[in-house]
Parts: structure tokens; sequence; C-alpha cells
């Protein structure tokens, strides 16, 4: 039970509104390429999303639950939403204003320009109607509002349009207002042929072509005016884990009312009139402070596609060729290596596409018996899965804990588990209320000895990070590959425990959530502490996207006021202050923003000058401590155990360039040095890789 005293936590929201301001201002350096500013724009929108998706719904349903409820930081539920809905609003209207007044006017400057509907020629909006009645309005169904067309309930997300009309229909009725729903196969952005534009990449969004053709959809009625709008609604899903008997059969049937749940936020445009912006959140059961005015299009993740279709390599991040595995390397067969030595992978300096040839290796391999693997995201297309179906297809014994409820990838878990059971591999899911958030991948192999007898020997794949190609390469994470017969042994119980059923299992090198890893943690750092006040040199440096697990805090603290130097490298929100004196003046906290996502959680404690190092996937806070299957896993060889801490821990430490530094009352200050020698982590690491 964590000791902390009240006022020594952050808020978590306002913690997570924080890093995506940090986000915001990659987009606001001019040091990063132009195109890649706009990705980072559109990177707020979709965290934005997924925020007012979780994060804020949760939030409005425990205002609504228990008015009185406390934010474990000792803020009141009114309170947070306060503070987070001023915040959001200030951060969106940064967010819009850099859009408007410094990246559009800079695209247009290299050739990339949004013809809006009322710059148009009359050659542009000759070929604008055209498309429109060709490509867009058959498919638009407008809906008037009237007592036999109520206001209908629009998709999350979805882009709409509110239509203000006047005159009298064949019917006599009276126009007024109708809703035009977008269907989603529409194109939101569309470019104008070259020779008509006048710039080499014109675009029209599909709001323009809206706002400029919506009458064709009223035939003689009177348009006033067409203006977007958006609802985000509640996305968290529901499973009673004590009514449900199939956990794949309740979840399809609950993945369409996601679509549906409640309304969170509301965004229009900012030319909205005010009395449609009240209809729109009366219907939306909305209050004033739920509404978002936007100055451009409603949904800004949609722009995301636009550097994929400017052909400018000038205005985009170099090309990254991750580099091949050297111990790969030389003709040595896969297995061979991994038995000699650990391999060490360090995505996405290193290629990914060693994990994908081990998995085809081991699916073709005739020695091969079994394979065991857990899948938490993986992408619609997978040549992992494909994998995995091709060992099963070729009598292997093929095992995969699919993770049913990772979050917006359920949908397509489900139709992986299916075509895997297809195939001929058992599908489990892990264990009810306790998601499977571990990366392992077990393979058993029947190999040859002196004795010309057999014996079956296990490789295994531990990660940070999923078994998601596409991701690999945009996310920083470790694997390790190893034949160490205890850590293969302890992969062997781990998968037990979520196929089967067994009592507990004690593991000889992994720490293992929900049973262990919490203790190890706080058994570590106390360690430290001891060594700290026995006048040893002490020392934690751990890295990780969050960290808000109150009693490893207090533990952080404690270890702090008995002299260990704690240095945490934490991506997104951090529930610790670091730096208060009498409390933490031996923490530093700082965040890492830049070309790829730091997603790799390492745990350093010197124990003495032994120095441990574990690696997992598991982030310091409740849920991946007490409420999902994780594991952390050794780094025992010397050098690999020193490549992980020069590469994942002191390159971001001696980053004097790019590193966010958290100040104790929870804001971020950009570290820019004077210094001649300049350090930003990534571009180091890409230098070291591409040096190798």
């Amino acid at each position: 039970m964590s000791t902390t005293p009240p006022g020594t936590l952050l808020n978590r929201e306002l913690g997570i509104l924080e890093f995506n301001a940090r986000v915001l201002a990659q987009a606001a350096d001019p040091k990063v390429p132009l195109l890649e500013r706009l990705k980072f724009i559109c990177i707020v929108s979709s965290n934005l999303d997924e925020f007012f998706e979780i994060r804020m719904a949760g939030l409005k349903e425990q205002l609504r639950d228990n008015p009185s409820g406390m934010t474990p930081d000792g803020l009141s539920f009114q309170q947070t939403y306060q503070l987070v809905t001023e915040r959001t609003q200030r951060l969106v209207g940064m967010q819009y204003d850099m859009l408007q007044s410094v990246i559009f006017p800079l695209l247009e400057k290299e050739g990339v320009f949004f013809h809006l509907t009322g710059s148009w020629n009359d050659a542009q909006r000759t070929w604008a109607r055209d498309f429109f009645l060709r490509e867009l309005g058959p498919v638009l169904t407008p809906i008037a509002l009237d007592p036999a067309h109520p206001f209908p309930r629009v998709l999350n997300k979805s882009l709409n349009f509110v239509v203000e009309l006047s005159g009298t229909d064949a019917f006599g009725r009276e126009a007024e207002l109708a809703i035009v729903q977008a269907p989603r196969a529409l194109p939101r952005v569309v470019k104008m042929p070259e020779s008509l534009s006048g710039y080499p990449f014109g675009f029209v969004l599909l709001s323009s072509f809206m706002q400029g053709f919506v009458h064709e959809l009223f035939p003689a009625i009177e348009v006033h005016g067409c203006y977007q709008f958006r609802v985000t609604r509640n996305s968290d899903l529901f499973v009673s884990e004590d009514e449900i008997t199939d956990l794949r059969e309740a979840l399809q049937g609950e993945l369409p009312t996601r679509h549906f749940g409640d309304t969170v936020r509301l965004e229009v445009s900012s030319d909205t009139p005010p009395q449609l912006a009240r209809r729109l959140l009366l219907e939306s059961g909305l209050g004033e402070q739920d509404l978002y005015r936007v100055s451009g299009p409603v949904n800004l993740v949609r722009l995301m596609q636009i550097p994929d279709l400017v052909d400018r390599p000038a205005l985009k991040f170099p090309p990254h060729v991750p580099a091949a595995v050297k111990a790969f390397s030389g003709g040595v067969s896969m297995f061979d290596a991994i038995r000699q030595q650990d391999v060490l992978l360090h995505h996405p300096y290193e290629s990914f596409s060693s994990v994908l040839d081990l998995l085809q290796l081991a699916a073709n391999d005739p020695d091969v018996v079994a394979i065991k693997q857990t899948v938490y995201r993986t992408g619609n297309e997978s040549l992992v899965m494909e994998a995995l179906m091709t060992a099963a297809r070729n009598g292997k014994e093929v095992t995969v804990v699919v993770e049913l409820l990772a979050r917006f990838d359920e949908e397509t878990n489900i139709n992986w588990a299916e075509q895997l059971e297809n195939a001929g591999a058992h599908v489990v899911y892990g264990v009810v209320g306790h998601k499977c958030h571990a990366k392992m991948l077990l393979i058993v192999r029947r190999e040859r000895i002196k004795s010309k007898d057999h014996k079956l020997r296990r490789y295994v794949h531990l990660g940070t990070g999923n078994y998601h190609p596409r991701t690999a390469r945009l996310y920083t994470d470790f694997g390790l590959l190893t034949a160490d017969e205890t850590i293969c042994e302890d992969v062997h119980h781990v998968f037990q425990l979520l196929t089967g059923t067994a009592g507990s299992i004690r593991l000889n090198e992994l720490w293992q959530s929900p049973f262990t890893m919490h203790d190890q943690l706080v058994e570590h750092i106390r360690a430290e502490a001891r060594n700290a006040r026995a006048g040893k040199r002490a020392r934690i440096m751990a890295k990780m996207n969050a960290l808000l697990e109150p009693s490893i805090i207090d533990e952080l603290y404690k270890a702090s006021r008995a002299g260990v130097k704690i240095d945490l490298i934490v991506r997104g929100v951090c529930a610790l202050r670091p730096g208060v004196p009498g409390l933490s003046e031996n923490i530093s906290v700082r965040s890492i923003v830049g070309r790829f996502l730091e997603h790799h959680r390492v745990y350093y404690f010197l124990a003495d000058g032994e120095e441990v190092v574990y690696l997992s996937s598991a982030d310091w806070m409740d849920r991946n401590l007490f409420r999902r299957v994780e594991v952390a896993f050794p780094v025992k060889n010397k050098a690999l155990k020193q490549r992980v801490i020069q590469e994942s821990l002191r390159v971001h430490l001696r980053d004097n360039a790019s590193a966010w530094i958290m100040q104790g009352d929870g804001e971020y200050v950009h570290k820019q040095s004077k210094a001649k020698l300049q350090h930003v982590s990534q571009t180091d690491l890409l230098a070291l890789f591409g040096n190798r």
C-alpha cells in the first residue's frame, strides 16, 4: 500500500495533454521537414481522438456516477474535468493556428496547396462540380429534419454536415435543416489536375466539395449554409467477465456498439452559427464546454495521407534502411547463431526482418515440432500470421495466444483468430480479466546431438514491442533471441499458465505480472536505497512510456531521500514530481519525442556494481503490474547489457538538443544546449547503426 502523501502525484489526464503539447512542438520546429511537421499535427489529432474516446469518456462517467470523487492526485472529478477541458481547448487552438498560419503557407510555397471553395476559378469550379456529381453525389443521402425524420444518430468520428435551408418542398413541407453524413468510403482529399490547379500538388477537401455543391442535393430549395461537424463517442468496450462464456462471441456482439457510445465531444467548423452549434449540442446531449470550434477540417487525421501523395523527398525525413543483424550474416543458420550466443535486436535501427525470417524458417523447418506465440497487435496484413498459418498447415503444433481486447484492434484480432483456427492452429485468448500484453515467441526443435540421439531444444524471442512489421519501422523496441535454458523454461511455464491451468509456478529469470513483477521492482528499488544508506554507489535508470503506479512512485521517492541517483526517461504521462526538495531532489525525468516513437521499456539497477538490466513491454502503471500478463526478461550477456545501457539510457540522458526536462509542477522545458556538440539521441543512434 502506498504511503505517498497528498499532493505528491500529478494528474494523469493533464499529463497526457502535456505529452501532446510536446508532440505539437515537433510541428513547430523548423528543423523538422515540412511534411513531417504536418504529420505531427495529425498525430496530435489522432491522440486527442483516443483521449476523448477513453480518458475523457471515463472521466465523464466518474463525474456522473460519483460527483464527489477524487482522482489520485487529489483533484475532484469536477476540477479535473474543468482543467482538462481548458487545457484541451488551448491545445486545439494552438494546433489549428499552427496549421493555418504556418504549415499551410509554407506548403503553398513548396507547391502544395489546398483549394478552398471561395478560391476556385471557373475552370476549377467546373471540374469540381463534375467530380461531385459523378463521384460524391450518388453516394450521399440528405436527411431533412422534420417530425418524420428525427436527428440521425451519427457514427463516432464520422464527417457530417448540417445544412441551413429555406423553401417548400414537393410535399408542401417547410425546409429548415438537413443533415448529410459523409460515408467513410468517400475520399477526404482529392488531387486536382496540375493543369487546373496551377500547383504541382493541388488538393480539394471533401468539405470544400460539399460547401460548393451541397445545393445539388436539394433541388429547388435554397441553401443558406453548409457546416461540417463531428462527434466523438465513448469507445471503451464493456464485457462482463462474470457472464461471458465465449469471449470472441461476446466481443463480436459488443463491437458494433462502439460507433454509438455516449457522446463526449462535438467539433464544428468555426463559421457555424451559434444557433446551429446549440442545436447540435442539444441533439448530442452535450454542454457548451464540450464544444470545440476549429478553423479547418474537423478531422485532421485524414491529412495524414498528404505526405504519401506528395512526391517531395526533401520535405520528408531521409529514408531509413534498418541495419542487418550481424549475428545472422555469413551464412550461419539462425538456430546455430542463437544457440551460440544471445542476439539483441534494436528496432527500427536494426531490421525486424530477423524475427520474420526466424518464424518463416521455423514454419518450414522439418525439425521444428512446435511454435507458441502471443499476439497483441499485428495489423490487417501480417507476414507473422501468415508464417504461423504455414507452420500449422505443415503439421507443426502451433498455439497462438490472441489478445482479443487489444484496444481498437479487437476486430482485426478476431479475424486473425478465425483464420488461424481454419489453418489448424490452437487459438486461446489468455486469461479473462488480464490482457496478455507480453511479447513472446517459443520454438521447439528436435536436434541431433553428438551421440546421434535427438534432443528437444527451445528457442525464444522476447520483445518490448508488438509483432507488427509496420510499427517496427516506427517504434523503438528491443528484442532478445535466446536459447538460454532457464529463460526458455520460464517462457514455457508462462505459456502453460496462459493456455491451460496451473497453480503458482516459480520462474527462474523472468518477472511476471500480475504475480512477481511489482514485488521485484519494489525489492530492487529498496536494494538501491539500502546501498545508498550504507555509503555505497546506488543508481536507478529506467525508460518507459508512462509512470503512474503510486506504490512504485512512493518507493522511488524513498530511494531519492536515501541518496539514490535516479534518472527516468518517460515518453508520455508521469505522475511523479521530480526535483522537489525533501521529496525527489535526486530524481530527474525527461521525455524524448522525435522521428520514432520511443517505445521500449528498460529497467536498470546498479546493484552494487552487478548492473541488473531487464527489458519489458510493461510500463510502471497499475494495469501493467496488476491487471495484465506481462514479462520482464534479463539481459545476461555482458556485451549486450552494455549495448542496452548505451543505446536506450545513456544516449537519451546525453541528449542536449531534443529532450524535454520535466519540472516538479508537471511542466516541461525543452533542453536546447548552446554547446558546440549537439546530441539528438535518435540522430546519434541512426549514425551509430549506419556506420556498423
